[in-house]
C-alpha cells in the first residue's frame, strides 16, 4: 500500500536532462565489501564507477544490510570540498536501518571526473537523474512503479543543495532531508549586492582552485572578486544553480536542518526554503541546530535520527514514525563545567513561526552620525572569520556568551536601547528602518545587533552575523529598511540592545574609494519573539539521574555474581603471572546463531607491555575490552587475568583499572577530592588507593586543588585515566584515551602510559591514532571482521617481511591493482600515494612479485619493505578501514 501523501507529478523541465539520464554505463562490475559492526546486521558495500557518455566518471558506492528483499533508497551527498567516503557512517546506519544507500562524489571531487558546477542542472543534477535510473535497476530497491524508485535524498551543504534540486528536477525523488545549505546561492554570496570574499574565496580553495570549476564559473569568480561588485550575469550564473530557480516543482516531503552558526548560508536561507515548499501543499519541518559552517555543535547523531525518522513516514510509510515538531530550535543553557561544552536543550512549535512572528518595538536612541569608509577599505571590521569554524569559530564563542566582535571608532554608528525590564527572547529577523545619506553614489553598511551587558563592556554579537546592504543612489539620502540577520538568542533583564552600522567588514568586500556615510534613525528596532516555541525543561546532569540506579544495578550484580562464584574455573598456576591469556573467544550478534561480533579469538598480554588493540570500525574491539572487563559474557573461549578466569564480579577484576568513555566528575569539587571520594565509593581502605602514585604518573601537578570545573578536556582527560589508575591496577585499560585532546596533550598522554607501564605493569590501549600508536606501544594486536589478522612486536608487524612497499612513477589505477592482488602469492594489494602496498601469502616471494609487476606493466620504481604502522594496518585489513 502506498502510504505517501498525494503530491502532483509533473514532466522533467528538460528535454536534454531526460536524454541523458538514459545513458548510464558501468565500469566494471564494482567491488564487494562488507562491512562488520558489533551488535548490527552486517552492511553489504558495493563500489562502482559510472560513466555519464560525456568523459565524466562518477565514483559510486552502494550499502544494503539484512535479508534480501526490496526497500526504499537514499541518495546521501556530501559537503562541498569532500566525497563520498565522508558519509560512509551515515549510510552504512541507514541501510541496517532498512535502506539502499547510495552514496557519490560529485564531479570534480574524491575519483570523479569532470569539472565542478556548483550543481549545475545539466551537470551534477542530471547525475542524479541518472543515479536515481540505476536505483531504478536494482533488485534491492522499492519501485512506485517501472523506472520509478522509491527513493529520498539527503545530505549537508553542497549534498543538502543537490537534495533539494533533485527534487525540483527530477518529480522521482520522493522525500528530502538538507542540512546547513541554501536555496539561493546568489543571494548567499552576494547578499544585497554585496561580495561575500572571504567564503566565496574559501569556495574556490576548498574545490582546488579556479581552474578545477567549469570555465565561465571561474571567469565569473575572477570578475567579481577583482572589482568587489557583483554583476548582474554573475547573480544569473548563481541563481540557476540554486533550488530557489526551481522552487515551484519542490513538491515533496522536505526535513530542513539550518545552522544557527552559519555567517554562509544562513537561518533565512531555510525560511525561503520552507516558505516555497509549503506554498506548493509540501509538508515541511525546520530544525535550527546549534552549529553550522562557522561551528558550534552540529548534533549528528541527533539529525540524522531525524533524518531516519523522516524517511521511515515518507518513504516505508510508517505512519507512527515521530518526524518531530514542525519547527525545533536548539539553545543553549551554559556551560557544562565538567567538559566546558554549552549545554543545549530543544525549543519547539507545531507550526513553523517563520522570522516575523510576535514582534515587538524596543526604542533605540541616538543622533545622526557621520562616520568614514576609509580608503581601501582598512581597516575591516571583524565578526565572522571563515575557515575556523571546524576548531569551534566565533560562533561559538558568541553562544556561550564571550562577546569577539571589533568595530573601528569613526567607521560605525551606533544606537542604543535603554535596559530591558524582562528577559527577551528574540527568535527570527529584527529590522529597523534608517535614513542613510553618502558623500558617494553608493554606500556599503554592514547591520548588527548587540546584546550589551549592564556593565556596557560585556557585548555579544549572537552567533556573529551581519547584514551587509549596497544602498544605491544614497547622495540625496534614502529611507533604507533593514532585516537583520536571522537568530535565536535571550537578552537577559538589564541588558540593552545596540544597533551598529559599520561601514566595513572583513569577510565582505567594501568600496575602496573613501568616502562619509551619514545615518539617523527612522524607527525603533523590531524584535520578532515567536510566542508559540516552547523551551523543554532542562535535564539533569547525568550523574544525578544514574548514580542511584548505579549503586543499585552494582548492589544487585554483586549479589547475583557472589553466588556464583563458587562455581568459576580454577586457577591456572602456569599464567599466575600473566596479566592476559585470551584463548578462542567468541562472541555472537543479539538474536543471531551464526554471526560473530568476535570469532575464534587468541593473544596473550606480558607484564611490561604497552599493547595496542587495532581495527577498523566493526572489528570487534569494544565487545573484546567489553568481556575482558567482566561487562558481557563470551558465549565461548575464556579469558583470564593472572590467571584467573574472567566473568562478572570476578575478584581478579579488582587488578584491571580501566578507562573506557571518561568519567564523570562533580565539577564543584577539586581533582583530589574527585578521586578520593570515587576510591570511598569502592569501599578498599585509603591507603590501598596509592593516590599519590597514580597523580605523579598522570602529571596533574597543581591543578589537583582546583575545581574540575575549571579543567581544560586535557585535564579532564588525565584526571580519568588517574581514576583508573587507582590502586595501581596491574592491568589498565584504555579506550580512545586521546579523543579530543590537541598534540601536546597527547603527547602527556603518551608519556602517562609509557610510564605506567615503566614498572612492570601492562597496559592495553585502543586507539584510532596509528602514528600514536607506532610511538607508544611495544606490542600490537589487529583484528578485522571480529578476528585476529596478526598480533606481534610493533617493530616485527612495521617491518615484516610479507609486506612490501611497490614504488611507482604514476599513481596504480584501481582496476591494476585489482590485477596485483589476484596474483598468485599475493594476499592482499592497496594503493597508496607512493604506489602498492603488497601483502605476500606464504607462498608469495618479492623475485617473482617483481616479475609479475613487469609483465602487467606496472611502472614500478622500487620495491621494499614497508615502515610505517598506517601502511601495515591497511595492507593486514586489506584497506577495509
Amino acid at each position: 500500500m502506498d502510504l505517501r501523501l498525494p503530491r502532483l507529478r509533473r514532466p522533467r523541465p528538460r528535454r536534454a536532462l531526460a536524454a541523458a539520464a538514459a545513458v548510464v554505463v558501468l565500469a566494471g562490475a564494482g567491488t564487494w565489501t562488507a562491512v562488520a559492526s558489533d551488535d548490527a546486521p552486517e552492511v553489504r558495500r558495493a563500489d562502482r564507477v559510472m560513466a555519464t557518455g560525456e568523459g565524466v566518471r562518477i565514483d559510486t558506492s552502494f550499502f544494503t544490510a539484512g535479508p534480501e528483499g526490496r526497500r526504499p533508497a537514499v541518495l546521501l551527498g556530501h559537503g562541498f570540498g569532500g566525497s563520498k567516503e565522508d558519509v560512509r557512517a551515515q549510510a552504512e546506519d541507514l541501510a541496517r536501518d532498512g535502506y539502499a544507500v547510495l552514496t557519490w562524489s560529485a564531479r570534480g571531487f574524491g575519483r570523479s571526473t569532470g569539472k565542478i558546477g556548483l550543481n549545475d542542472p545539466e551537470g551534477e543534477v542530471a547525475d542524479v537523474s541518472r543515479l536515481v535510473d540505476w536505483l531504478a535497476a536494482r533488485p534491492e530497491v522499492r519501485l512506485d512503479k517501472d523506472g520509478d524508485p522509491r527513493v529520498g535524498m539527503a545530505g549537508n551543504s553542497y549534498g543538502g543543495a543537490i537534495a533539494l534540486l533533485g527534487a525540483g528536477y527530477d518529480d522521482r525523488i520522493d522525500a528530502v532531508a538538507p542540512a546547513i545549505t541554501y536555496f539561493d546561492l546568489a543571494e548567499a554570496l552576494f547578499p544585497d549586492g554585496v561580495f561575500k570574499k572571504l567564503w566565496a574565496g574559501a569556495f574556490v580553495t576548498s574545490g582546488g582552485g579556479c581552474a578545477r570549476f567549469e570555465p565561465e564559473l571561474c571567469a565569473m569568480y575572477e570578475r567579481v572578486a577583482e572589482s568587489g561588485v557583483p554583476d548582474a550575469r554573475a547573480r544569473a550564473l548563481l541563481e540557476a544553480r540554486s533550488p530557489a530557480a526551481v522552487a515551484d516543482r519542490i513538491d515533496v516531503p522536505t526535513l530542513l536542518m539550518q545552522g544557527q552558526t552559519d555567517s554562509l548560508f544562513p537561518l533565512g536561507q531555510a525560511d525561503a526554503a520552507a516558505r516555497a515548499i509549503r506554498a506548493n501543499g509540501a509538508p515541511v519541518g525546520v530544525d535550527w541546530l546549534a552549529g553550522g559552517h562557522d561551528g558550534g555543535d552540529p548534533e549528528t547523531d541527533r539529525l540524522h535520527e531525524r533524518v531516519r525518522a523522516w524517511f521511515d513516514r515518507y518513504l516505508k510509510g510508517d505512519e507512527s514514525a515521530d518526524t518531530g515538531p514542525a519547527f525545533r530550535v536548539t539553545r543553549t543553557g551554559g556551560v557544562d563545567s565538567t567538559d566546558g561544552r554549552a549545554q543545549l536543550r530543544g525549543a519547539s512549535a507545531d507550526a513553523y513561526p517563520g522570522l516575523h512572528s510576535g514582534t515587538r518595538t524596543v526604542e533605540l536612541t541616538g543622533r545622526e552620525q557621520r562616520f568614514a569608509n576609509p580608503a581601501g577599505a582598512n581597516p575591516p571590521a571583524v565578526s565572522a572569520l571563515p575557515g575556523i569554524g571546524g576548531s569551534g569559530g566565533l560562533s561559538q564563542l558568541s553562544s556561550l556568551g564571550i562577546g569577539v566582535s571589533l568595530d573601528f571608532p569613526g567607521q560605525h554608528a551606533r544606537f542604543e536601547s535603554a535596559p530591558v525590564t524582562r528577559d527577551l527572547r528574540v527568535t527570527g529577523s529584527p529590522a529597523v528602518t534608517v535614513r542613510v545619506r553618502s558623500t558617494s553614489d553608493d554606500a556599503v553598511l554592514f547591520a548588527k545587533v548587540y546584546d550589551v551587558g549592564p556593565d556596557g563592556r560585556q557585548q555579544v554579537l549572537p552567533s556573529q552575523l551581519v547584514t551587509p546592504v549596497r544602498v544605491e543612489d544614497a547622495r540625496a539620502g534614502k529611507d533604507v529598511e533593514l532585516t537583520l540577520p536571522a537568530v535565536d538568542h535571550e537578552v537577559r533583564e538589564g541588558h540593552r540592545l545596540r544597533l551598529v552600522l559599520a561601514s566595513t567588514d572583513l569577510a565582505y568586500a567594501s568600496p575602496a574609494a573613501p568616502a562619509t556615510y551619514t545615518v539617523s534613525l527612522k524607527s525603533g528596532l523590531t524584535v520578532p519573539t515567536a510566542p508559540g516555541v516552547t523551551t523543554a525543561a532542562a535535564p539533569l546532569s547525568a550523574w544525578v539521574v544514574w548514580l542511584p540506579v548505579a549503586g543499585a544495578v552494582t548492589a544487585l550484580a554483586l549479589l547475583l555474581t557472589g553466588r556464583r562464584r563458587t562455581a568459576a574455573p580454577a586457577p591456572d598456576p602456569d599464567l599466575a603471572d600473566v596479566p592476559l591469556q585470551i584463548t578462542g573467544l567468541s562472541k555472537r550478534y543479539a538474536r543471531s546463531a551464526d554471526r560473530y561480533a568476535v570469532r575464534d579469538l587468541s593473544f596473550r598480554v606480558d607484564k611490561g607491555q604497552v599493547l595496542g588493540l587495532l581495527g577498523p570500525n566493526g572489528a570487534g574491539k569494544t565487545t573484546t575490552l567489553r568481556m575482558l572487563m567482566g561487562l558481557i559474557k563470551p558465549d565461548d573461549g575464556e579469558i583470564r587475568v593472572f590467571g584467573h578466569a574472567v566473568r562478572p564480579g570476578a575478584p581478579v577484576l579488582s587488578r584491571v583499572g580501566a578507562f573506557v568513555e571518561g568519567a564523570g566528575f562533580l565539577p564543584h569539587l577539586s581533582g583530589r577530592e574527585n578521586l578520593e571520594l570515587y576510591w570511598a565509593a569502592t569501599g578498599r581502605p585509603p591507603e590501598d588507593a596509592h593516590l599519590d602514585e597514580a597523580l605523579e604518573i598522570a602529571g596533574l601537578g597543581d591543578a589537583l586543588a582546583r575545581a574540575v570545573r575549571t579543567y581544560s578536556q586535557g585535564m579532564r582527560q588525565r584526571l580519568a585515566i588517574a581514576q583508573a589508575m587507582l590502586g595501581l591496577p596491574d592491568l589498565l585499560i584504555l579506550d580512545e584515551p586521546t579523543n579530543g585532546l590537541d598534540p601536546p596533550q597527547i603527547r602527556e598522554m603518551r608519556e602517562v602510559m609509557i610510564r605506567y607501564a615503566a614498572a612492570g605493569r601492562t597496559v592495553i590501549v585502543s586507539s584510532h591514532l596509528l602514528a600514536e600508536v607506532e610511538q607508544s606501544c611495544t606490542h600490537l594486536v589487529v583484528m578485522d571482521r571480529g578476528r585476529l589478522v596478526q598480533a606481534g612486536p610493533v617493530h616485527d608487524i612495521i617491518g615484516s617481511g610479507d609486506t612490501l612497499l611497490v614504488g611507482t612513477v604514476t599513481p596504480v589505477e584501481e582496476p591494476l591493482a585489482e590485477k596485483v592482488a589476484a596474483l598468485p602469492g599475493v594476499e592482499s594489494a592497496v594503493r597508496t600515494d607512493e604506489g602498492l602496498l603488497v601483502r605476500l601469502g606464504a607462498d608469495g616471494t618479492a623475485p617473482r612479485l617483481i616479475a609479475e609487476l613487469v609483465r602487467l606493466e606496472v611502472p614500478v620504481t622500487s620495491v621494499g619493505p614497508h615502515r610505517r604502522l598506517e601502511d601495515a594496518f591497511l595492507t593486514l585489513i586489506g584497506g577495509s578501514a
